[in-house]
């Protein structure tokens, strides 16, 4: 069976209307979760945690997706703003 690993991280954008980061050497990675559930709660939690700041932002990154040993070469899609 595949793992389905999901990476949780955040910080700062530059404006509350694009995904771009203001600082990527200052962002929070909150770690490698085994399912989406997990990454969820941790995602929930540090978005709860920094509410009061609209430039903050925490995304779930799906691993699993940047790893299809079946796929040759699988796709990612780029973030858009």
């Amino acid at each position: 069976m595949a793992q389905r690993l999901h990476l949780v991280f955040g910080g700062e954008l530059i404006s509350p209307e694009k995904n771009v980061f203001k600082d990527i050497s200052a962002l929070h990675v909150v770690g490698i979760f085994p399912d989406y559930d997990t990454a969820y709660l941790a995602w929930k939690a540090e978005a709860q945690r920094t509410v009061d700041n609209a430039h903050m932002r925490y995304f779930i990154a799906n691993l699993h997706r940047l790893r299809q040993e079946e796929d040759q070469g699988s796709a990612t899609e780029p973030m858009t703003s």
